[in-house]
């Protein structure tokens, strides 16, 4: 005879105050296994989003797949009205998707009831390109915020809780001030604490740094790499600038028009750009006119390729060794130096005149560098 399945009601929630069941013979006692350890964190299915404005619907995202996986920094950006603001709010659902399937650390949160929302919510921190401070509380208070809210924490806790994180983003000094006392990056920084107040599991940020100075901006980037590397939170955050990208980012996808146009490590992305809108930002970021650059190089003699070196690979002494071993003669026409994330990479365009060409084309390669000859 068959055992009869009996559906249980376990006395748990998960982490969105959502409540477990399972099912068992009756003939045993039920036991929940916790759920396994997803390595997607964020996942969209199809996900769409479209606003009606003045009897017209008007696509803001285009149905769209992407995964986030746990613990990554995951950059969006986009020109204006390209739907990064929208796709990075649909992941909290401060917007409500027209169609597909969101997935959250293993749980459909497009199913979510209004409780369950809250719940998960708790767990996105959140930061704003203008701070969204209150002016008539202290920064002490603004961090507090939160915790008040939820009512789970008594005061001597929530004050323990603030502590913390104002030692944690270098303001323990300055608790007792209120907004208008401080600086840009200052007022950011009370807006990152009162975001990780709850202990989230992933942090929005919306061009968190678009309304700071430069040297503010590096900092602020600093400290979001800490707050990834220290607590393996998954950030994911949107930007106009390809070297907020370049800093702080594991992956990125470009958006143009409601879509994702490209998407990749950011080293790929950013060294080696495929998509008309992502080479845009690359020369953006490099300050080149393509136009100027072409017409200088049209009175440049000789072969002219663009070389890429990434790792240890940037400071070796290669071009002098491939000089020397062909023959070839090499000026260089443009380069840079610098770092993706904690990589250092280079990249140079050189002409190239006489010897074995081809030789020197088989070293660099062999050198694992890459080359793309662009006359």
């Amino acid at each position: 005879m068959p055992e009869r399945l009996v559906h249980y009601e376990i006395n748990a929630k998960n982490s969105y105050g959502k409540r477990l069941k399972c099912a068992t013979s009756a003939n045993r006692c039920p036991t929940f296994h916790a759920p396994h350890k997803v390595r997607y964190v964020i996942e969209f299915q199809q996900v769409h989003k479209t606003y009606r404005v003045a009897g017209r619907e008007i696509p803001a995202l285009n149905p769209t797949s992407l995964t986030i996986e746990n613990g990554q920094v995951f950059g969006l950006i986009g020109h204006s009205g390209a739907g990064k603001s929208t796709m990075l709010r649909l992941i909290n659902r401060l917007e409500e998707p027209s169609g597909g399937t969101i997935i959250v650390d293993g749980e459909d949160v497009t199913a979510f009831n209004a409780s369950q929302l809250r719940g998960f919510r708790q767990q996105v921190g959140m930061i704003f390109q203008h701070f969204n401070l209150l002016a008539s509380k202290t920064v002490a208070d603004n961090v507090a915020l939160p915790l008040t809210l939820a009512g789970e924490l008594s005061r001597s806790e929530i004050d323990k809780r603030v502590t913390e994180l104002l030692a944690r983003v270098g303001l323990s000094d300055h608790a007792k001030k209120y907004p208008a006392q401080l600086s840009g990056g200052q007022k950011q920084r009370v807006g990152i604490a009162r975001a990780l107040s709850t202990n989230p599991k992933i942090l929005l940020c919306d061009e968190a740094t678009s309304a700071l100075d430069p040297q503010t901006t590096a900092s602020v980037l600093q400290l979001l790499a800490e707050i990834n590397r220290e607590l393996k939170l998954t950030i994911v955050l949107i930007t106009h600038e390809m070297d907020v990208i370049r800093r702080v980012c594991d992956r990125v996808a470009v958006m143009d028009a409601g879509q994702i146009v490209e998407q990749g490590p950011v080293a790929d992305v950013f060294l080696h750009p495929q998509h008309p809108t992502t080479k845009r930002f690359v020369q953006e970021d490099e300050q080149v006119d393509e136009g100027e650059q072409r017409d200088d190089f049209a009175h440049v003699p000789g072969r002219i390729v663009r070389l890429t070196f990434q790792g240890d690979a940037t400071y070796a002494p290669l071009l002098g060794t491939v000089a020397r071993e062909t023959g070839v003669d090499y000026s260089i026409l443009a380069g840079r130096i610098d770092r993706i994330k904690d990589v250092p990479y280079g990249q140079l365009t050189l002409a190239l005149i006489g010897g074995d060409m081809e030789a020197a084309f088989a070293r660099f390669k062999a050198a694992d560098v890459h080359m793309e000859v662009l006359r």
